[in-house]
């Protein structure tokens, strides 16, 4: 019974932290538009692979990783650079033409897997994400540590499921709102990363400096 409750549990945080509108999921979309079910299928077993060892290892360590001051104002501090980057890259992309905007065509050749191996990376905000999470799931007794690879399995099968929702309801949106679609790269995700990073600055205002 404890084993199906970290199953559970585990895919229940996976499932519902993978929905919010990330790189992660918009790349994933667009692998998806331009090749098909079975290179983003590729691609989020990339993506999970990495998962798993984070996951593993902040849920081993979590106390240490909390404890680490330096360490994780390294982390929040990168994060607010790397979602303004994030809203750069998207708002740049918007501006190419339709002759040169196929640019993961050239990535795809090394194979989707290994795209959604480095993308998740250097997602590095997972890292506080899931030490927060598994420190609030172990000190309420909702896990339990002694099925902890019950619960890692759990939560990669929520990030899949999650993540591939999610490329199906943007792909959906593509297909039934095109007005609405040529504003999402241009506007509405440059702005969404906009805020999210002054979120984070808030965070590493409040947390490290207020």
């Amino acid at each position: 019974m404890k084993a199906i409750k970290n199953i559970v549990v585990g895919f229940i945080v996976s499932f519902i932290g993978s929905i919010p509108l990330g790189y992660l999921n918009i790349i994933g979309f667009q692998i998806y538009a331009e090749f098909g079910i079975e290179n983003v299928v590729q691609y989020l077993l990339g993506v999970i692979f990495v998962e798993a060892f984070v996951v593993y290892f902040t849920l081993i360590f979590a106390n240490r990783l909390v404890n680490n001051i330096k360490l994780m104002r390294v982390i929040d501090v990168f994060g607010v650079f790397f979602l303004l980057f994030l809203a750069y890259s998207f708002y740049s992309y918007s501006n190419q033409t339709a002759a040169n905007s196929n640019y993961l065509q050239k990535y795809i050749l090394y194979s989707p897997f290994l795209i959604g191996l480095l993308l998740s990376s250097i997602n590095f905000l997972q890292v506080p994400f899931w030490t927060g999470w598994n420190l609030y799931l172990i000190n309420g007794n909702y896990i339990t540590t002694t099925f902890k690879f019950y619960y890692v399995g759990g939560t990669l099968a929520g990030t899949f499921a999650g993540m591939m929702g999610f490329v199906f309801f943007l792909n959906t949106i593509a297909q039934s709102g095109a007005h609405f679609f040529k504003y999402l790269f241009a506007i509405i995700i440059p702005l969404v990363f906009i805020v999210l990073a002054c979120l984070q600055g808030y965070k590493v205002y409040k947390k490290y400096i207020r």
